[in-house]
């Protein structure tokens, strides 16, 4: 498919409740919000001033597919992923909102990041590599960046604001932070929901190296908000050619990530326009990664 790239928008009709490295959200009514998947794509926390064409309309529909398959484990925020299903008042943006938009039941967000680990790399082989450990969790001597973990682990963060990096800590802080309690349920669900996940995923073809997730609390219980298992929030790389002891290639920002390496990006705004080709490879990365996941082709 194909559509006109949609890098920012202006929902006149309704109030504009916060505008992300990625999703315009609109305050609908007091119970309501509308989320918008743009086009625009960061890397090294720095939003890029060309967009990937369709790659909010890709994470938008895999968002959906992993909340369908996770319901029986936890209820989420939808409320219409459909147009025909929005507020009248939205019928002008309809195009626009195509495949990219959700309504939402409002949901107050938890503080914390919710990581989840099934591979040891990124942050977590750094920190390994220095202390043996990962947010507390000990791990086996002689790991192997890369390398899978039987145990997939619980690694919270804190939240930063954008341009700035979030901080790792560990499951006493975070239970510190929301109660032993909630701490605990939130840690079995995303563990539960990051197993079934990385199981799927893999006779897809697709290993799920690390994820995190948000969760909301609501006056039913919490929720699962925000996006899903996509390629912006996790490490997906290809099974084949898998191999532990080095790097992994991924369905990302990869082709985007090593041109800006390339040309010596300082990894400060402004960034630098992105060339076309590098674009539409970055464009190809998604789209796999959704035509593997689903066993569909993109038709929204």
């Amino acid at each position: 498919m194909s559509a006109p790239a949609v890098i920012t928008t202006d929902i006149k009709e309704f109030k504009l409740a916060s505008r992300g490295k990625v999703r315009d959200i609109y305050e609908i009514d007091p119970v309501t919000l509308l989320i918008v998947t743009t086009d625009r794509i960061s890397a090294f926390d720095v939003v890029m001033p060309d967009p990937i064409p369709l790659k909010g309309v890709i994470l938008n529909q895999i968002t959906l597919y992993w909340m369908k398959m996770m319901e029986d484990l936890v209820g989420n925020h939808i409320l219409a992923a459909d147009t025909a299903d929005f507020p009248k008042a939205l019928a002008p943006y309809s195009a626009m909102l195509r495949g990219r938009s959700v309504l939402v039941r409002k949901a107050k967000p938890l503080p914390i990041e919710c990581i989840v680990r099934g591979y040891i790399t990124g942050s977590g082989w750094k920190d390994y590599q220095k202390t043996g450990m990962v947010s507390g969790h000990k791990l086996p001597t002689g790991l192997r960046e890369s390398d899978m973990l039987e145990t997939p682990l619980f690694t919270p963060s804190t939240k930063a604001e954008i341009g700035q990096h979030d901080e790792n800590i560990t499951v006493d802080q975070a239970a510190a932070m929301l109660g032993p309690a909630l701490m605990t349920k939130v840690q079995d669900l995303a563990l539960a929901i990051y197993s079934r996940a990385r199981s799927h995923a893999r006779t897809r073809g697709i290993l799920i190296a690390d994820t995190k997730f948000e969760f909301g609390a609501t006056d039913d219980g919490l929720l699962l908000i925000d996006e899903v298992l996509t390629p912006d929030s996790s490490r997906f790389w290809p099974a084949d050619g898998y191999a532990p002891g080095r790097g992994q290639p991924s369905f990302d920002k990869q082709f985007l990530r090593d041109w800006l390496e390339e040309i010596g990006f300082d990894k400060r705004p402004p960034a630098p326009r992105i060339p076309e080709e590098i674009a539409l490879k970055t464009q190809e990365k998604y789209l796999e990664a959704y035509r593997l996941l689903t066993g569909t082709e993109l038709t929204v």
